[in-house]
């Protein structure tokens, strides 16, 4: 008898199922939520205890000299979409950032970031990338969350 592939042994995936409408965090504001649903993803996404946070783009505005207005906004977004998540930046395990240019970014994000995180630091990665949208950006900043351990039960 001659033995069938493992592969055709294997069942089919189903598709995915849709995502909890209360586990999907949306903009609040009506045009960032037009452009969310055009391309497709949310603020943030909880899966269980785990919070992912889309990236959140810095760029700076016309007449700002300096780039610590720009971490400025992109952080206080970040803020808001962690309080409507049920955390706090003290829950935050990790921060991507992708910057246009790392050397000249990082000492501006870097005493921004500090204003609202606290030792112990989470995990961060920050990488250098050739461009980002919209053009006016220049950086985006992506985190991860987990909810606080409820106290034991006693």
């Amino acid at each position: 008898m001659r033995a069938l592939p493992l592969l055709l042994l294997l069942p089919v995936a189903a598709p995915a199922a849709a995502l909890p409408p209360e586990t999907v965090l949306m903009a609040e504001n009506a045009a960032e939520r037009a452009f969310q649903e055009k391309y497709g993803y949310a603020d943030a996404v909880i899966a269980g205890d785990t919070i992912y946070l889309s990236g959140v783009v810095a760029g700076v505005a016309p007449g700002e000299t300096t780039l610590v207005p720009a971490y400025e906004r992109a952080f206080a977004r970040l803020d808001k979409i962690l309080a409507r998540a049920g955390v706090t930046w003290a829950d935050v395990v990790e921060i991507t950032s992708f910057h246009t240019d790392v050397k000249t970014q990082l000492d501006a994000m870097a005493a921004v970031k500090n204003r609202y995180i606290k030792p112990p630091f989470p995990a961060w990665t920050a990488i250098g990338v050739s461009r980002l949208l919209p053009d006016t950006g220049i950086t985006e900043i992506k985190i991860i969350a987990r909810k606080p351990a409820l106290p034991a039960a006693k």
